[in-house]
């Protein structure tokens, strides 16, 4: 009982600590209110969802951190280029700020941990590390997943194309036509790009549309289709890319079942399972009727 109050008042007396602290910095640093703060994320963020008071204090404090990060100007341009393609609206400083913050706040638990459970601060150290590491990743985590869809939809799209170029050859509006049963994220793409193509030079948004996704099978899509602007026939090209993606398509569909023979291996036996026992019902429907006609 003793154990567990000391637990309490300790537990408490780090939360007003954290508080204190927090209001104590954001004083010194001349920090926004939250209500300010929370209204302008939540007119940000592409989503539905409300910014929550901790991701409010998160952000502030990534502000005023990212002052004092530096970068080369390749490994700037690279990581603003990936977060504009992920759709986090963060400056390169800022998103590694971010990082470090949400790092630092779960090792900011160590201090109210260590008195009373030190055999607990390596798990809190690396899971410090291990948060890091995975808001560090989380801009190429959220592109991959996005280039994964859009390849998973490029079979359709190639196969749109290629029986649209048989009866027009302007790309501006066979992409607007397939816009209107794309997939989201592939047609939130072809928003950007379609927008491009009407307020500047075509094969430019073209190629920006590769370089944001950074895709070999959008890059095949997009050389047919500026191929097609300067006035080749693209129409036999595009039946050739559309069968050599159907291979890839049926190629990944075997890679996912080898990985998974754990589960083919499961319903298997689920199945055979299954045939058992109605052999053994129908076996012994019939033992049964023969026993009764010979007693």
């Amino acid at each position: 009982m003793g154990d567990l109050m000391l637990f309490l008042i300790l537990s408490v007396s780090g939360m007003l600590l954290a508080s204190g602290m927090y209001f104590i910095l954001a004083q010194a640093l001349q920090l926004p209110r939250i209500a300010t703060t929370k209204a302008v994320l939540n007119v940000a963020r592409q989503d539905k969802k409300q910014t929550k008071n901790m991701e409010v204090i998160i952000f502030e404090l990534a502000s005023k951190l990212s002052k004092f990060i530096r970068m080369d100007d390749y490994k700037k341009r690279k990581m603003t280029a990936t977060l504009k393609s992920a759709g986090i609206k963060l400056t390169p400083e800022t998103y590694v700020a971010k990082a470090w913050v949400k790092s630092g706040l779960i090792a900011a638990l160590l201090i109210p941990v260590l008195p009373i459970l030190p055999i607990l601060a390596p798990v809190i150290i690396l899971l410090a590390i291990a948060v890091l590491f995975k808001e560090v990743r989380l801009a190429d985590e959220i592109l991959r997943q996005k280039r994964e869809e859009i390849e998973y939809e490029l079979p359709r799209f190639v196969s749109t194309v290629s029986q649209s170029l048989k009866a027009t050859r302007d790309v501006p509006a066979i992409l607007q036509s397939y816009q209107k049963s794309a997939g989201e994220s592939f047609r939130q793409e072809l928003e950007i790009t379609i927008a491009d193509m009407k307020s500047g030079n075509e094969e430019t948004a073209l190629t920006r549309l590769e370089s944001r996704i950074g895709s070999t099978m959008l890059s095949d899509v997009v050389r047919g289709l500026i191929s097609v602007k300067r006035g080749d026939n693209g129409v036999m090209y595009f039946e050739m890319l559309n069968h050599a993606f159907k291979q890839m398509e049926l190629q990944k569909l075997k890679l996912i079942a080898m990985k998974q023979p754990g589960k083919v291996k499961k319903y298997s036996f689920v199945m055979l399972g299954c045939f058992l026992l109605m052999y053994l019902a129908i076996l012994g429907y019939e033992i049964i009727n023969t026993l009764g006609k010979m007693f």
